[in-house]
């Protein structure tokens, strides 16, 4: 799609509005339908955390609509903004949920949330659905690589501010708005940025997600009202990309516009915390794994890894399990004395655990400007002197060495199973799988 005389926000809105689904490859349709199942198990493992409860008592103060959008993992319904919030922070809150490695978004806690809300309501069907997602997390990673770094690095959560502006494209897809009113929903997606990374380690992180998701959806909602907004709230002076970032780079909103797709740089977690921590974890569960190895002989180790790594996960001494997902130090811990990296190992009795806290306290680590965002090493020197050492690029789930559909699938089981019967979770797993063929999805609600 070229440039002509469009500005970043009039391109992302015809995209929105005119592109068609027998238009979208069959490999970015599967992705989509990946970040789906991980975006399903998430909600539903996450949906007993007692952040999601009290996120829901608190929406319900206030939800007017009728009880038409599911809750996974819940067993009910609410109305469609209900939803949106509490699917966000429910998909987002064990910090398993997938990352976008060039944008630093969670895309689909965001855009899946006030997507499925809507689609539910509209009684639309799996295609629709999929097709308003792929395009919400076009417009979400497309903005968010153009004022990236310096958004994140002024304390910015991109899941939340440009998440709300890929939320508002979905729902004013499924809404079947026209591309001046999708630019208007983009506009006033744009202007109810949410989300400051003082919060990581605690509840309020995962509200950033929901909260967009729900501002998402009343922009889309406004723009099908008439409510209109700046045509260049994102590329315009004091617009979205000149106020949040001190570099803000707009050709990446348009270069490769409708041909390349950014789900194609999504990835999705094997261990339940930050993406940035999962090199240390992979290797240090491969250390753990090598025959003859006895954790009480290692007296020390020693981290080297990407400056952004300390940045959001240097918190030495964490006391919550939310807190736990935020340091490298328990995370490089967590894998030596466990061998896994899940949600069990990032919970509060793990995080305060005194044989895990006893190693956690031998870990030292080093931040290096030349270490690649997914690159570390780990070196482990032993009580007797020796020293073990290793290194990785490619861990686990990230873009290089991806997570498997086979292992996408354990994953949900992992997390849907202890919250549904494993003859749900079963039913959901392979209805997701073919969400592009689902002709409604009357079976979410029914099974989740």
């Amino acid at each position: 799609m070229a440039m002509d005389d469009l500005g970043g926000t009039a391109l992302l809105a015809r995209l929105t509005a005119e592109h068609r689904w027998e238009d979208v490859p069959e490999d970015v349709r599967h992705e989509g339908v990946r970040s789906f199942v991980n975006w399903l198990g998430c909600a539903i493992g996450g949906a007993p955390h007692a952040g999601v409860a009290a996120a829901l008592r608190a929406a319900e103060m206030f939800g007017t609509g009728p009880a038409v959008a599911s809750l996974p993992g819940l067993g009910r319904r609410a109305d469609p903004a209900t939803a949106a919030l509490v699917n966000g922070i429910s998909s987002h809150v064990l910090d398993f949920d997938d990352t976008h490695e060039t944008a630093l978004i969670h895309p689909s806690a965001p855009v899946l949330s006030a997507a499925l809300a809507l689609a539910e309501a509209r009684g639309a069907d799996g295609a629709a659905l999929l097709h308003a997602f792929l395009l919400g997390v076009e417009v979400a990673c497309r903005v968010g690589r153009a004022v990236m770094p310096s958004h994140y690095d002024a304390g910015w959560h991109a899941t939340g501010t440009a998440g709300a502006i890929g939320a508002a494209a979905a729902a004013a897809r499924l809404l079947g708005l026209d591309a001046q009113r999708c630019g208007w929903a983009i506009g006033m997606g744009a202007t109810q940025p949410v989300g400051l990374r003082v919060h990581f380690g605690s509840m309020v992180k995962s509200l950033h997600p929901g909260r967009a998701a729900q501002n998402g959806l009343l922009a889309a909602s406004l723009a099908a009202e008439g409510f209109d907004a700046a045509p260049d709230a994102i590329e315009g002076r004091r617009g979205f990309g000149e106020v949040l970032a001190r570099g803000y780079a707009p050709e990446r909103i348009s270069e490769g516009l409708g041909e390349s797709w950014e789900i194609t740089g999504n990835t999705y977690k094997p261990f339940a915390c930050g993406l940035v921590v999962h090199p240390v974890i992979d290797l240090c569960l491969g250390l753990r794994a090598t025959e003859g190895f006895a954790l009480a002989e290692v007296a020390s180790v020693q981290l080297r890894v990407h400056p952004l790594v300390l940045d959001l996960t240097g918190k030495r001494q964490p006391t919550t399990g939310l807190e736990g997902k935020f340091s490298v130090f328990h995370a490089a811990a967590v894998a030596l004395v466990d061998g896994a990296g899940g949600e069990r190992e990032f919970d509060d009795a793990r995080v305060r655990a005194p044989e895990v806290i006893a190693v956690r306290d031998r870990v030292e680590a080093v931040a290096d400007p030349g270490c690649g965002r997914m690159e570390a090493d780990v070196v482990l020197t032993m009580r007797d002197g020796r020293r073990i050492s290793v290194t990785t690029t490619t861990p686990l789930g990230s873009l290089a060495n991806p997570m498997s559909d086979e292992a996408l699938s354990v994953k949900f089981l992992g997390l849907a199973e202890p919250v549904l019967s494993a003859a749900k979770c079963a039913r959901l797993l392979e209805r997701s799988w073919a969400m592009a063929e689902q002709k409604n999805l009357g079976w979410i609600a029914t099974d989740a």
